[in-house]
């Protein structure tokens, strides 16, 4: 993997009319931003009021589709697809072909799903989290295998992201089939989890460097963590910098900022 610098923004398709998510995926493309991600969820996570799970939300490949034919060069994937909500097969079938629209700027995110609701609503088997896991360990060779035989086959090697910190069974899939690690913590903790990752990759005989490692930042913290954490998280090897951003309004304050420094290091 590259060791430059990457800014992403997770557009969360919740609270907001398509129109404004469109707009914002638009605009972010326009800013210079090198990703954008959605998630893979049927409700909101948070912001409903006095539910918080209740409001406006879409569907994540229906959409992905429609970025890849709104966009021109800006990378799109989810972050990340569950793994429960569709045969394995079937969403590689998806990703390739989102890959062949996007012209090559698919990444696959992917992760072993924990919202219950979405499980509960739409008829899915909650399970546990271990059994979510198995889960996904066995439908990742699927995937490959299935990318293999489709016809025509993905415009490159599809790059798939694992999101997760699991010590023992997440970080050993990612080890042995991601491009990108994602997870959510300080710089001490991103270091912790990827010294993990790094012990895993060294059992299976892979070269760490070819993960790159992927940290979110919470809107409410994008100019905070640019100006305390941002340095260390990158001495720490974390090349990918995602900002989360929450419908109707998607304020994209701090973007400008973040992609500033990210031209500084990427320069350096």
């Amino acid at each position: 993997m590259s060791d430059k610098v990457r800014i992403a923004l997770q557009i969360q398709p919740q609270h907001a009319d398509y129109d404004d998510i469109r707009r914002t995926v638009a605009k972010a493309e326009e800013m210079g931003v090198d990703i954008a991600y959605n998630w893979d969820h049927f409700f909101p996570l948070f912001g409903g009021d006095p539910d918080p799970n209740a409001g406006k939300h879409f569907e994540c490949w229906t959409m992905l589709a429609a970025w890849a034919e709104a966009t021109e060069s800006i990378e799109i994937g989810p972050l990340v697809t569950c793994n429960s909500y569709r045969n394995p097969e079937m969403l590689a079938d998806m990703a390739r072909t989102v890959d062949h629209i996007s012209g090559g700027r698919l990444i696959f995110g992917i992760g072993s799903g924990w919202f219950e609701k979405d499980y509960v609503e739409y008829g899915y088997e909650f399970g546990t989290a271990p059994s979510r896991l198995r889960d996904l360990d066995a439908a990742m060779p699927r995937i490959m295998d299935r990318w293999s035989k489709l016809d025509p086959p993905s415009t490159r090697k599809i790059p798939v992201l694992i999101g997760g910190g699991g010590p023992k069974v997440t970080l050993r899939i990612t080890a042995e089939h991601a491009d990108v690690w994602h997870y959510f913590g300080t710089p001490e903790e991103m270091a912790g989890k990827s010294a993990i990752l790094d012990d895993h990759c060294a059992r299976i005989g892979r070269d760490p460097a070819e993960i790159e490692r992927s940290v979110g930042i919470q809107q409410h913290r994008i100019t905070k963590d640019l100006e305390q954490n941002a340095d260390a998280y990158y001495d720490v090897g974390i090349r990918q910098f995602t900002i989360g951003l929450s419908g109707p309004d998607y304020p994209l304050d701090g973007v400008a900022e973040w992609l500033a420094w990210r031209d500084a290091k990427n320069a350096g």
